[in-house]
């Protein structure tokens, strides 16, 4: 049998502690299968290039069979040639009373360069999957620069909600992770997100039916997760690294297969309207990803009034966003 041809994957911040999680099990073949070959397309910036040698030298230590070669690199041309995913990990942090809006601005012309990069360097079908935060609206920043790629194939991650919010119910519940079904992220990644509860699933019974206790669904339950970063930060000393790297390997793997019967993905995507959500914001919907990898946001979801109310409180929250770099989309 005839061995795969190799996919290109670009990693930006691939240095940093999320960069660093998600590289080994990118090339040991947990994301893209286990007979699928890879090249690693290294990014940092000048002065991150020194840590980025070390990390290759470890990926070169794990000899990992299906690396067929790693690049470092702080040309972004480079990083992004002949790319068939990238990873936008790398985005500067936010600093001591930074408020968000500080954050989207300081970001813009990173994600501004990295579009660029892509549109005259990757390949056309290339798929993004932007990471770095304030992570929606730095797609839409890049999907901007990006003329020649399909916008659809601009992504934002808000896997690492969901799963968070799959954790917290299977705690409260008693189940497993994986008897969760269905339980979606609305809107963006901060804290006006919206954990899906009223349509997720438990063991193919309606959650509410499993968890009755509606106090704390809709009150601990969803600040638990919209706050989960920041408890994080406040036990940990440091920002969520490994957690958000797994959650980009599952946004990763669901985008590159079909997505199992009866379940649904978070994906933040080019909204085309549906709910009532303005078109043209990076938004997380329900999703399901078919056998040509492509996506579509699950129609025809029942929403409570109390549902709409949270989705439509995230959608302001990035039409704001999107105002505050109205100046770098072009």
């Amino acid at each position: 049998m005839s061995q795969k041809s190799p996919i290109k994957i670009a990693v930006t911040g691939a240095a940093g502690n999320i960069g660093y999680s998600l590289l080994f099990p990118i090339a040991s073949g947990q994301v893209f299968g286990a007979d699928q070959p890879v090249e690693l397309q290294l990014i940092e910036i000048p002065q991150g290039l020194q840590s980025l040698e070390g990390v290759k030298m470890e990926l070169l230590d794990s000899a990992f069979s299906l690396v067929n070669s790693i690049t470092c690199t702080s040309d972004g041309d480079e990083g992004f040639g002949d790319v068939d995913y990238a990873f936008l990990v790398g985005s500067k942090p936010r600093g001591p009373g930074m408020e968000r809006a500080d954050l989207i601005r300081e970001n813009g012309p990173i994600f501004v360069g990295q579009g660029q990069a892509i549109d005259r360097s990757a390949k056309e079908n290339v798929k993004v999957i932007v990471v770095g935060n304030p992570c929606n609206t730095n797609c839409l920043i890049a999907q901007h620069q990006a003329k020649r790629v399909n916008p659809r194939n601009f992504t934002a991650m808000t896997r690492l909600d969901q799963n968070r919010a799959k954790a917290q119910l299977a705690v409260k519940s008693g189940a497993a992770v994986k008897d969760i079904s269905r339980l979606a992220i609305w809107g963006n990644h901060s804290p006006t997100m919206y954990p899906d509860f009223e349509n997720a699933l438990i063991n193919g019974k309606a959650l509410t039916e499993v968890i009755t206790d509606s106090e704390w669904l809709s009150e601990s339950f969803i600040k638990t997760v919209q706050q989960r970063g920041k408890a994080i930060i406040g036990a940990r000393g440091k920002s969520s690294a490994a957690s958000a790297a797994w959650a980009a390997i599952d946004h990763a793997a669901d985008w590159s297969r079909p997505t199992a019967a009866g379940e649904w993905v978070s994906m933040a995507v080019t909204s085309d309207g549906s709910y009532g959500i303005p078109k043209d914001i990076i938004y997380s919907f329900p999703c399901t990803v078919d056998e040509q990898g492509e996506y579509h946001i699950v129609p025809d979801v029942a929403l409570s009034a109390a549902a709409k109310e949270k989705a439509m409180k995230s959608a302001e929250e990035l039409l704001a966003e999107r105002d505050a770099v109205k100046g770098i989309l072009s």
